[in-house]
């Protein structure tokens, strides 16, 4: 889950409830039929960590939830020191208790061949952080990769985020995102469309317009990519849970009264309609990938020109 901020403001991208965001990741049960998009997506981000050539100290996942990619990003850097932040306390005690699992299961398999007790006392989930991904409790340079499955789109001000994000990175070090595009839930959006004009799940940022807030952030050579996924469901119920699991509708200006059964009826209805030749019922997912990298500056705070010399050696 991505931030600690409170109530909406008109400036922002989308108006989120907040308080309500919190609400719905703050059950992991409630989060876990979601989970198997979190992992493919995140499957999809490691196959392109090979093409990106860096060797950093600190790696941060930020709305690392549950933690599940952390593993994977310490195999990926086995030198680096692998921190994970999310706002969630409920979804980083359930990432905490893996740690510390996992480490128990690696100091019983170490005693076997090593004598003494390795590792004892380290506590291996202090690399955990409870705190906003928009406001880091890090100095600025501190981190040479950032990492962000499925997390940015929760935020009201992903422009801010990247210029946050920014900061904390070093010179030259490397940001890497996914987060849910345009087209994403859009049977939602059309099937409730017919029972009121309220808004029934977030707008989700376009790629280029990601594009454009990196490099206004001081980021250089973002590079995008987009692809969609479909997800197909035997059931109306079934669907629908998973997109709670997703987060639902955290909108400040959602529709805050029950439906009626006709306006109920109208919506399963348009639902039913778009079953596949298959029967099963299709929800889409556009799926945003970045990168991008934080260049030397070329002017100081007072905005006096950087002028660098790299003498060699003849």
């Amino acid at each position: 889950m991505p931030s600690q901020s409170t109530s909406p403001d008109s400036n922002s991208i989308n108006p989120i409830d907040m308080d309500r965001l919190r609400r719905l990741f703050g059950s992991p049960a409630r989060l876990a039929d979601s989970e198997f998009l979190r992992r493919e997506i995140a499957r999809r981000m490691h196959e392109r960590l090979p093409l990106v050539k860096i060797k950093p100290e600190r790696v941060l996942d930020l709305g690392c939830g549950t933690g599940d990619d952390l593993p994977q990003l310490q195999e990926h850097y086995s030198d680096a020191q692998v921190l994970g932040l999310d706002a969630s306390p409920s979804l980083l005690s359930v990432a905490r208790e893996r740690q510390r699992a996992a480490m128990s299961s690696m100091n019983r398999l170490l005693t076997r061949w090593l004598p003494g007790r390795v590792g004892a006392g380290l506590d291996a989930a202090s690399g955990l952080v409870c705190g906003d991904f928009g406001q880091l409790p890090f100095k600025n340079g501190s981190i040479d990769v950032i990492w962000s499955n499925l997390a940015l789109h929760w935020h009201p001000h992903p422009d801010r985020v990247f210029a946050e994000w920014r900061r904390a990175l070093r010179v030259d070090g490397l940001l890497m995102f996914s987060c849910f595009g345009p087209d994403t839930l859009k049977e939602i959006r059309s099937a409730f469309s017919v029972a009121d004009r309220g808004a029934h799940a977030l707008s989700f940022v376009d790629m280029h317009d990601f594009g454009d807030m990196l490099v206004n952030a001081g980021f250089s050579t973002p590079v995008m990519d987009m692809e969609t996924i479909t997800v197909t469901y035997d059931s109306i119920g079934k669907l629908l849970s998973d997109v709670r699991a997703w987060g639902g509708n955290p909108l400040a200006t959602r529709r805050r009264g029950l439906f009626g059964r006709h306006a109920w009826a109208a919506v399963t209805r348009v639902l039913e309609q778009m079953r596949d030749p298959d029967g099963k019922l299709p929800l889409t997912f556009e799926i945003i990938y970045g990168h991008a990298f934080r260049p030397a500056p070329t002017k100081t705070s007072s905005g006096e020109a950087i002028i660098r010399l790299d003498f060699r050696k003849k």
